[in-house]
């Protein structure tokens, strides 16, 4: 799987489980596109043998130079120097300046795939190409990025190898956002609202003329917010901006009330009628750890609110820092990781994982009807069809009897046969 935040992050993990050849290399028009607008450093670089553990799990990549940290497991990598010469092409020499994100794999017949690493390496660096592929001889994997011409004519040169036609691609855009708010304009980096510590902000959101919003989408409202907050009710970070659309009125607009046709129903009207709220005087936004606050907080500034506060650390900060005897906080935070959920202390909740859709669960949940370990609760019952509940039960069934999901061999060596264990002992008895 393949994770790429921004064009100043390429992060690449991929599995290798036979001799194969790897390469990996930057792209220098990433640099070019940052170097012009930040002074850090463009991209991480990752080497090809990271642990990928399930489906995509968060990972914290460590920056690296090209030359020190290139590894790979039963691998010959072909390090690309980190001094090659640049090229300094502008991004429309290829044809286009997006950025795409292409994966591809073809299991093939190819005891020769060391041939191709020379060549298909070259290519790259020539068509400033970044990313990294396995070689193997069951056939290649890899994810590559830049320009969609260029991507194109490295896909072209491998399948240009008669066994390796037909690869099957994945293409994914680079995310413009760090934090999926759909408005890569706002930007935290301009402005953003003002920072309260946790000891000042059960003073704040007290204060009548304050209204407190949870930025954090249903399944963590759910089962825990601050006293008096203002529930969204999203399902995904980027529905917050229409909420706020919808919610509250600009306090310059004029606002007209819809009249009611004759004829016509009268309780379909009654929401066009009523007006929307005005821009409250101050705004005090809260989320799990403060980072959806920083691009929401920027986003309605944007939108004239004048007093915009954000609590810092968010909600694990005040639940670390205040006693539970002087929190305004009820329930439990929901958090992404093995805790699920956590209390005042930051002490482990009381709430368990459905693994069916993610979602917290209390004991009540998994007494319900809807609810099957590993398959199902009363919040994602409906939504599922059959199929994918039995796909469920089946993974299920594999983990309780090998540990492990896709059976007792997965990601495990193959045992050692009988016959070559006998041989063994018998060596060792005669050289004892």
């Amino acid at each position: 799987m393949l994770r790429c935040g921004s064009s100043l992050l390429l992060a690449l993990r991929m599995l290798s489980s036979s001799p194969s050849s790897s390469l990996i290399f930057p792209n220098p028009k990433l640099h070019q596109l940052h170097s012009s607008s930040s002074p850090r450093k463009p991209f991480c670089i990752i080497p090809l043998n990271s642990p990928l553990r399930g489906s995509c799990a968060p990972f914290h990549p460590q920056r690296m130079t090209l030359s020190k940290r290139f590894s790979a497991t039963s691998a010959d990598l072909i390090p690309t120097s980190s001094s090659a010469p640049f090229r300094p092409h502008s991004l429309d020499s290829t044809g286009s300046d997006s950025l795409v994100v292409v994966s591809f794999y073809k299991f093939a017949d190819f005891p020769d795939h060391a041939d191709l690493r020379k060549p298909l390496k070259q290519l790259c660096q020539d068509l400033f190409v970044s990313g990294g592929i396995i070689l193997a001889p069951e056939g290649i994997n890899g994810s590559i990025c830049g320009t969609r011409e260029s991507v194109e004519r490295v896909l072209s040169f491998i399948q240009s190898d008669d066994r390796l036609k037909g690869l099957r691609q994945i293409e994914s855009p680079l995310k413009k956002e760090i934090v999926t708010l759909g408005m890569p304009d706002v930007s935290p980096i301009e402005k953003v609202g003002k920072y309260v510590s946790p000891k000042d902000w059960n003073a704040l959101i007290s204060d009548p003329d304050t209204v407190v919003i949870d930025v954090r989408n249903n399944y963590e409202t759910r089962i825990g917010m601050f006293k008096g907050a203002v529930d969204p009710c999203t399902t995904a970070f980027r529905e917050f901006p229409s909420w706020v659309g919808d919610q509250f009125q600009p306090d310059d607009a004029d606002v007209e009330h819809a009249k009611v046709k004759e004829g016509s129903n009268e309780s379909i009207n009654k929401d066009a009628e009523s007006p929307k709220q005005k821009m409250p005087k101050r705004v005090a936004m809260y989320c799990t750890g403060g980072i959806r606050c920083e691009k929401a907080s920027s986003f309605m500034l944007s939108k004239g609110f004048d007093e915009v506060y954000h609590l810092k650390g968010g909600i694990l900060k005040y639940l670390e820092e205040i006693p539970k005897t002087e929190s305004l906080w009820e329930g439990e935070c929901f958090v992404f990781d093995k805790r699920v959920a956590v209390e005042h202390g930051l002490v482990q909740g009381n709430f368990k994982l459905c693994y069916g859709c993610k979602q917290p669960v209390s004991d009540a949940d998994m007494e319900a009807p809807e609810w099957e370990y590993g398959v199902s609760c009363p919040y994602c019952y409906s939504t599922k069809s059959e199929e994918e509940k039995e796909r469920a039960r089946a993974r299920q069934r594999q983990f309780e009897a090998w540990g492990v999901i896709g059976g007792p061999d997965k990601g495990r060596r193959p045992a050692a046969k009988a016959d070559s264990i006998k041989t063994d002992q018998t060596n060792d008895s005669a050289s004892g």
